[in-house]
């Protein structure tokens, strides 16, 4: 079960809206986070939390422990600051030397988590995205950031999260509505509604045009294969069964 922290992110929303309105500058955003990570998220100050630590040049804003183990990279920008998905290349650079996962970006007010894979290079995607700035989402913005709680990352609930986020995403379900068996379920409804029976690449093509135009890139070309038809193999010739010949004779 998730961690309730409606109450603390209420008060802290106030702070960094104040901070956004004041234009407070990164250094004091940093201090506030290192706080808020500290009352809201529930690390620990002085065993939980690493600020500006550097590898090969790279540095990251803040660095969060789960049982001396760094789980989480946080770079931070100025609480006016609008967020860019190029604000995390040095937390990128970072993370690919120590084959980190997550890097979280925020300026107190805009939260933007990302997933990291280094399979071709550095790939990241986002995972979600929470702004405190409206009023009336602030379950939806205290339930996706108790993700990042220490005792949710203890319990492995953010991995928990991505594989189901993974899940739901555009490639997967895009694949799955693909199928030949997916297509020929829908074009069968299709025709109990209407009466009407439609090709199934005629069907792929309609919904392919339903989509975004950012979910058709994801998905990439549709190809729908039609099914072979299964052949049956020619039994062979049966051999005509030996005539017995009489005894005593021959055959007729």
């Amino acid at each position: 079960m998730a961690v309730d922290i409606r109450k603390p992110l209420k008060k802290y929303r106030s702070l960094f809206l104040e901070a956004q309105d004041s234009g407070l500058n990164e250094a004091d955003t940093v201090l506030r986070l290192c706080r808020f990570f500290e009352e809201v998220l529930g690390y620990d100050g002085i065993q939980d939390i690493s600020r500006e630590a550097e590898m090969k040049h790279k540095y990251v804003d803040i660095c969060l422990k789960v049982d001396g183990r760094v789980r989480l990279l946080v770079e931070a920008k100025a609480a006016g600051l609008q967020l860019r998905d190029r604000h995390i290349e040095q937390a990128q650079a970072y993370a690919s030397q120590n084959n980190y996962r997550w890097v979280l970006l925020t300026n107190g007010v805009d939260w933007n988590l990302y997933h990291l894979t280094f399979e071709e290079g550095i790939e990241y995607e986002r995972a979600f995205t929470v702004s405190l700035a409206d009023a009336e989402s602030m379950d939806a913005a205290a339930q996706s950031l108790s993700i990042l709680h220490k005792r949710s990352l203890g319990k492995g609930e953010l991995e928990a999260f991505w594989e189901m986020t993974a899940a739901l995403g555009p490639a997967p379900i895009g694949k799955a509505i693909f199928q030949q068996t997916t297509l020929m379920l829908l074009r069968r409804e299709i025709r109990k509604d209407t009466g009407i029976l439609i090709d199934t690449e005629d069907l792929a093509k309609s919904l392919h045009a339903m989509l975004s135009e950012e979910t058709r890139e994801i998905i990439g070309r549709v190809r729908i294969r039609r099914p072979r038809k299964r052949v049956r193999a020619r039994a062979a010739p049966r051999k005509p069964a030996p005539v017995e010949e009489p005894q005593g004779g021959k055959s007729i």
